[in-house]
């Protein structure tokens, strides 16, 4: 099983459930994974924040955000002392965010100068502790890249959640980023867990996308969400409006699916 419900709730009386949204390939639905599940579990009544790590920023603009100039995120990622002050999101209560920072760029070899620079994002979070608010999750959105922030991340994060897009050189990929997840397991983050693969942009008029999906669940099982991820015209014209798909579509079959997955974490598929 992926995660059994109990130990996710349990997960949320005690802290966030921290999820790590990763993969090393771009263009495989990372930030529209991070967007759309964390404003369905907004919508189901669980307060929830994203950081967005990517210097791309595509999860800040996604949602209609403006990226905070004082203190930006590589400020609070080089200050352990930084208080991080999350924004609401305007229109979904429950859904807050830190802004991206496209200085993240250039940011990573000030990281790589400070004390224990594995663990910055993790001061971030243990910062949160001067809000009042308990978040419910948290999900930390990755860059393209087996980098020091992405290492950062799984270093922090309570379980790692992998989009995979349904092709055949996105199975090639996932080996490197199951190799990170065990790294930071056995050297910085020995709790961290995998929430699991999600198929994305699935095609099940194509061979190669039900290829590739039979492949995946031969290889990886339970590891495999039950839930994927169509590939949508609505789903992919959300972000340029500013709107998570529940918002914009709440009728497509992207609002749909994103819908169904935030069941199978809650409930473990049941």
């Amino acid at each position: 099983m992926i995660v059994s419900e109990a130990h996710l709730e349990g997960e949320v009386r005690n802290g966030p459930v921290i999820v790590a949204v990763a993969n090393q390939k771009g263009g495989v639905g990372k930030t529209t994974t991070v967007i759309n599940l964390a404003a369905c579990l907004a919508a189901s009544e669980k307060l929830t924040l994203i950081i967005d790590l990517d210097p791309q920023c595509n999860a800040t603009s996604g949602i209609a955000c403006e990226s905070q100039e004082e203190p930006s995120l590589l400020d609070l990622l080089l200050d352990p002392a930084a208080h991080p002050q999350p924004l609401p999101h305007p229109t979904i209560p429950r859904l807050e965010i830190l802004t991206g920072c496209p200085d993240l760029v250039g940011g990573e070899k000030l990281l790589s100068e400070m004390p224990d620079p594995a663990h910055c994002v993790r001061r971030i979070l243990e910062g949160l502790s001067h809000n009042e608010k308990k978040y419910d999750f948290v999900f930390l959105d990755c860059p393209p890249a087996l980098n020091l922030i992405t290492l950062n991340a799984l270093s922090s994060a309570t379980h790692l959640l992998v989009p995979v897009q349904a092709e055949y050189f996105a199975l090639e990929g996932l080996t490197d980023i199951l190799e990170s997840f065990e790294f930071a397991r056995q050297n910085t983050n020995q709790n961290l867990q995998l929430l699991g693969l999600l198929l994305t942009m699935v095609d099940s008029r194509t061979n190669l996308s039900v290829e590739v999906e039979n492949e995946l669940r031969r290889h990886y099982g339970d590891k495999v969400f039950k839930t994927t991820i169509p590939r949508n015209v609505r789903l992919s014209e959300a972000p340029s409006h500013g709107l998570p798909i529940i918002l914009y579509d709440i009728w497509s079959r992207g609002a749909k699916a994103y819908m169904e997955l935030t069941k199978e974490i809650l409930n473990n598929g049941a």
